[in-house]
């Protein structure tokens, strides 16, 4: 088989490698040599990967796969009329209005369309609003085809649940939906992925699969933004939500009668949400109702959850600025280090990092505003150290963002002597409240008592 997979990224990358793994499969992954990510053409080929943070597996299976020839990135698309099948896994974000941006989901399918053979199976991999596969994909690979989908190709939406840190446990080991525009494309996609899976393929329709994939995601968007809204309640309390989460999640799982008694998984509260999935799936759930749905209405959970968990990176800025008075410190006369920049920790994942709007919000109110990362070594606009020291000297508070495993041990007398003033503010429940108090420290956390 000649498999064709576009766009190498965290989810390109790891499936790429785990059919390259597939005895009498041959991967070609397309790339383009862009500015951002040309570089990512010579890295697999040498056989690196381009993923850095802690990645299980993920370096040795690459380097095995390049080394015996299976695996091969180009940024050549004539390979896609070699192909038996093409799984497209480019970025598919939502601008400034929340309008999804298709501009890279367009054009591979016009490129595909084009150079594609008879018979070959589409997937598409990419996280899209509902209705995407049928309404947009198809009539661009028909028009450039001229075949129809379902006789003389097979079109399949079928999408992961990767998270960075589990890229490859997470594609083999969780259950995988394949959504395919017949019945016949679907039972195609999941022969297709029975070469790579433990876990169950659970078969259905393309615009199921499609609604499935963004709800899962708001689904954890909403519980998110429960926890943050109970964090500021607790906060105003005076009381310590992380309490409160331990209490609430004591309630058992009971199988012999669950509805009786139903399991309870607050999340936990923090400075934000990023990545990927989570900021900008809630707003393709809506997306695709608004553009295809027959019954028109605002769905306002998952709107408003998007909006708190948006608002966190400014409830952040007004807990340095608290934590800074209490020293006797004004805002725009300090200076500030954020710990960790990465939305996830022990990853180099910044997409749609809460970071990034914390530092925006304090570059602007401050003297001045550094960030530390030991995964992130550079980022356009933003000044980045890797050497923690330099991060902390001289500096008027310390920001925690992510929870690196590089932060959770930090000696509080280490960081007192480096520290201008010693003030911490905590985004993720790393640091003690009383620890930090008996130290000396001025200290706000979300969710913690002030």
């Amino acid at each position: 088989m000649e498999l064709v997979i576009v766009g190498m990224g965290y989810v390109g990358i790891p499936v790429a490698a785990l059919f390259a793994d597939v005895p009498g499969i041959n991967v070609t992954g397309i790339q383009r040599r862009s500015k951002r990510s040309g570089w990512k053409i010579d890295h697999i080929n040498a056989g690196k990967s381009p993923i850095g943070g802690e990645e299980p597996g993920l370096e040795e299976l690459i380097k095995r796969v390049v080394g015996k020839g299976t695996l091969h990135v180009t940024d050549d698309i004539s390979n896609y009329e070699k192909a038996d099948a093409i799984l497209i896994a480019v970025q598919t974000p939502v601008d400034e209005n929340h309008q999804p941006r298709y501009e890279s989901l367009r054009q591979v399918c016009a490129d595909v369309g084009d150079r594609m053979k008879r018979g070959a199976l589409i997937c598409v991999e990419s996280t899209v609003a509902p209705g995407t596969t049928n309404n947009l994909v198809k009539p661009i690979l028909e028009e450039h085809s001229g075949m129809q989908a379902g006789e003389d190709f097979n079109l399949v939406f079928s999408y992961e649940r990767v998270m960075v840190g589990r890229l490859l446990h997470n594609l083999q080991n969780y259950a995988r939906i394949v959504g395919g525009y017949t019945p016949e494309c679907t039972k195609r996609g999941v022969e297709l992925f029975k070469h790579i899976m433990k876990a169950e393929l659970m078969p259905t329709d393309s615009l199921t699969a499609e609604v499935a994939k963004v709800t899962e995601n708001t689904y954890r968007d909403v519980n998110v933004a429960f926890a943050n809204e109970v964090a500021l309640i607790c906060e105003s309390l005076g009381t310590n939500v992380h309490e409160v989460r331990r209490f609430v999640n004591s309630l058992p799982n009971d199988p012999s009668n669950p509805a009786a008694n139903p399991y309870r998984n607050m999340h936990t509260p923090g400075a934000g949400v990023g990545g990927h999935c989570l900021p900008k799936d809630p707003w393709l759930l809506k997306y695709g109702l608004d553009a295809f749905g027959t019954s028109k209405f605002t769905p306002n959970i998952l709107v408003e959850s998007r909006r708190l968990n948006d608002g966190m990176p400014h409830h952040m800025k007004e807990l340095i600025a608290e934590a800074l008075d209490e020293r006797g410190k004004k805002l725009r006369e300090s200076r500030i280090a954020i710990l960790g920049f990465a939305f996830l920790e022990n990853s180099d994942d910044s997409r749609n990092t809460p970071a990034l709007p914390i530092y925006n919000l304090l570059k602007g109110s401050c003297g001045e505003v550094i960030v530390h990362d030991p995964y992130i070594r550079e980022y356009e606009d933003v000044s980045v150290t890797s050497d923690l020291d330099e991060a902390l000297r001289g500096r008027d508070c310390l920001v925690l963002v992510t929870r690196h495993n590089l932060y959770l041990d930090l000696p509080l007398d280490r960081v007192r002597r480096l520290l201008r003033t010693p003030v911490i503010v905590d985004g993720r429940n790393v640091f003690n409240r009383d620890e930090c108090r008996r130290a000396g420290f001025a200290f706000r956390g979300v969710g913690i008592p002030k």
